[in-house]
Formats: C-alpha cells, sequence, structure tokens
C-alpha cells in the first residue's frame, strides 16, 4: 500500500519516538490534534485528515488512554530514510 508524502513524514516522525496528542471538549470531539517529535517539540503539518487517515490505515494506536504511537503496521508501510534511527 503506498501513502502520501504527509504521512510518510508523520510516521517518521513517530517511528523515532514521537507521539500525538489529541485535545477533546466535554462531548469527546477532538477540538486539536498535537504532534510531538521526540525531544518535545511541536510539529505543525499533522491535522485532522492526516491523522483520520493513519488511523484508517491502522498504521498508529493508543494503548490504554495514552498516546497515539506507531503500530508494526505504520512500521512495514514507512521507507527507510538516512535519519531514521
Amino acid at each position: 500500500m503506498d501513502i502520501s508524502r504527509d504521512e510518510q513524514r508523520i510516521l517518521h516522525l513517530l517511528a523515532q519516538g514521537g507521539k500525538i496528542l489529541l485535545e477533546k471538549d466535554e462531548r469527546k470531539t477532538i477540538i486539536e490534534i498535537i504532534c510531538l517529535t521526540r525531544d518535545g517539540s511541536r510539529y505543525m503539518a499533522c491535522d485532522l485528515r492526516l491523522f483520520r487517515k493513519l488511523k484508517q490505515k491502522r498504521a498508529i494506536a493508543s494503548a490504554g488512554g495514552g498516546p497515539y504511537r506507531v503500530t508494526r503496521r505504520g512500521l512495514q508501510l514507512v521507507r527507510a530514510e538516512l535519519d531514521n534511527r
């Protein structure tokens, strides 16, 4: 399965130790998506559309109500780059 360039960037960020946090309102509706690198800096290119596409492809998942992280399926989808660790 081929993934877009934006999806590729987010998966690389998550594969290197990043995470995606969600802010929800009192009705449990997502109001903000916060994508953090392993250093703690914020990556602004992650939006709701991109988050839903990655979740639909089962490339990211949350365990026990924690932040979203890359799954084994997500690691298979991501292509190798020189800056991956």
